[in-house]
């Protein structure tokens, strides 16, 4: 697959045009086009500096150093005692690397290491006995030198799969093949299959090739259900790369494999929950949802969260404390993407983790039905088409509909999209299905506080009205008792205005000059608008 070097681009320079001046003129003009042009048409360059970079990668090809592959004798022609002996020269000549990149170099030698590949696939896979202790040490180097690698930094262009090189795919076939014979034996491959081994090849997961990530995610899981000596360190190094990933890097190609596997892993995890398990969850899990890619691998995560509360049901109020903790505040789609993981876990939570629940799910759920973005809001109100959470929410429904009656009341009279109000008014045609009673208790209480709301809104526009007046009249012409008509009893709890100002002016007071009408205004400005709830 995709073996980049890492020496940089070579600059790409385009011909210089003709031109009768002087050399000196020439040269000078000739610069310049080739940055005009570079700002016309960059990709012409960035391709072709991609592909020079390439040609020239590297360290791991020596084409000059060893002679050309030898044609072997074919295994099944050979006797038994002789195809042991065989397989191993094969895999030897399968470690030699050689450059795909250059299209016409060492094509002899190419073809046989692909044709060697293909045959000792069919060998292991249909051979019984074909693998011996001989071959283990074999089969581990050629596969080292052919998939270890240093992999390059991403050059943020589209993966091109003809730029791999063919022969990665066969190596990995073959040592996949290698892991599921039922010739093989754990016993012996522990001596090289180690933890050095198994850290290389989680290095590998960041390739930006999905079909060697494909690879590895089945061979890693091979690799951790053979070897039970590496299970723990397995674990270790995937919570390890998560957290450098989520807290320093925010760029991993391999995160939804990783997750595959682990998703896996926690089904077969054993009852009780062990602490570090549940540290797992809530300290390398639960953060994953925070990175701006989660769309990469929300799927995966999603069904590894389920799992551990499938496991233990105890654990849900700590999921959904970290959900709501890293629910996004500006990106709808991952708004989205929450939303339907919340849905998944109330399809397995139990009744009595969803009561302790209640108020911080419907608060958020109630935020997200009054989001000005429809998707946001027509994916909250699919929860009441969900029969599971419906049951679950008829039976407390005393508790929720409290919570989402008059965010429900207030979109059903002002949202612009017609589709939402559709679906608001269904459900609220629920509720009142659920407790026609309460329903109307409800609708009752919101008008009559709708109407306290609107009065206070009032008295505070008069009384700015009175302020404004009070700046506008000259002071000579200004009445001293003309805050004393407004009331005041809801706005100066508490307040002071300034000396001279009170509600009813003291008889023989003089006022040298006129008041600081800012200062009155500080002193009585009204409570935001914010914190009041809109119809």
């Amino acid at each position: 697959m995709t073996d980049k070097g890492g020496i940089g681009a070579q600059q790409y320079q385009i011909p210089p045009p003709k031109t009768q001046g002087a050399a000196t003129g020439g040269q000078q003009l000739s610069a310049t086009a080739t940055q005009f042009v570079d700002k016309i048409d960059p990709f012409s360059k960035r391709g072709t500096s991609k592909r020079r970079r390439r040609l020239v990668n590297s360290s791991r090809y020596h084409p000059d150093s060893e002679p050309e592959l030898a044609q072997l004798p074919l295994i099944k022609d050979s006797s038994s005692a002789e195809q042991s002996a065989l397989v191993i020269q094969k895999l030897q000549q399968c470690q030699k690397i050689f450059d795909f990149y250059d299209p016409v170099a060492q094509l002899k030698s190419k073809e046989i290491k692909r044709a060697a590949l293909n045959e000792l696939i069919d060998h292991i896979t249909t051979v019984k006995g074909a693998i011996t202790e001989s071959i283990y040490p074999e089969v581990i180097k050629m596969v080292s030198k052919n998939i270890f690698r240093v992999l390059p930094p991403s050059d943020n262009s589209e993966f091109d799969p003809e730029e791999d090189e063919p022969t990665l795919e066969l190596v990995y076939e073959l040592f996949l093949r290698f892991l599921e014979s039922p010739d093989f034996q754990a016993a012996v491959g522990k001596k090289y299959i180690d933890q050095r081994f198994v850290l290389n090849l989680l290095d590998l997961f960041d390739s930006e090739d999905p079909r060697e990530r494909d690879f590895l995610k089945t061979v890693l899981h091979r690799i951790y259900g053979k070897f039970l000596g590496l299970r723990a360190f397995i674990r270790k190094q995937i919570n390890n790369m998560f957290l450098s990933f989520v807290f320093e890097t925010d760029s991993f190609n391999g995160v939804g494999e990783l997750l595959e596997i682990l998703g896996s892993i926690i089904n077969g995890f054993a009852l009780p929950l062990k602490q570090e398990h549940k540290v797992f969850l809530v300290k390398v899990l639960l953060p994953l949802h925070k990175p701006r890619c989660l769309s990469l691998y929300h799927a995966q995560l999603a069904y590894c969260v389920v799992q551990f509360i499938e496991k233990d049901s105890t654990l849900t109020p700590q999921v959904f404390d970290a959900l709501l903790k890293f629910w996004p505040r500006t990106c709808s789609a991952k708004e989205v993407m929450f939303l339907g993981e919340v849905e998944e876990i109330l399809d397995i939570i139990e009744p009595e983790q969803f009561k302790k629940i209640i108020e911080p799910l419907f608060k958020q759920l109630a935020k997200c039905v009054s989001s000005p973005h429809f998707q946001v809001a027509e994916r909250a109100l699919y929860f009441w088409n969900n029969e599971y959470i419906l049951s679950l929410i008829e039976e407390n429904s005393s508790q929720v509909m409290p919570i989402m009656f008059p965010a429900l009341y207030r979109i059903s009279k002002e949202h612009w999209n017609q589709t939402i109000v559709a679906l608001v008014y269904n459900v609220l045609k629920i509720f009142m299905e659920m407790n026609g009673k309460f329903f109307d208790e409800l609708t009752a209480n919101y008008k009559l506080e709708r109407q306290k709301e609107k009065r206070k809104e009032k008295e505070r526009e008069d009384l700015w009205k009175r302020l404004a007046a009070v700046e506008l009249n000259p002071p000579k012409d200004r009445d001293p008792h003309i805050l004393s008509k407004t009331p005041l009893t809801n706005f100066t709890a508490k307040r002071e205005l300034p000396a001279g100002y009170g509600l009813i002016a003291p008889a023989n007071s003089v006022i040298d000059k006129s008041p600081n009408f800012s200062q009155i205004l500080e002193q009585t400005a009204p409570p935001s608008k914010s914190n009041n709830r809109l119809m």
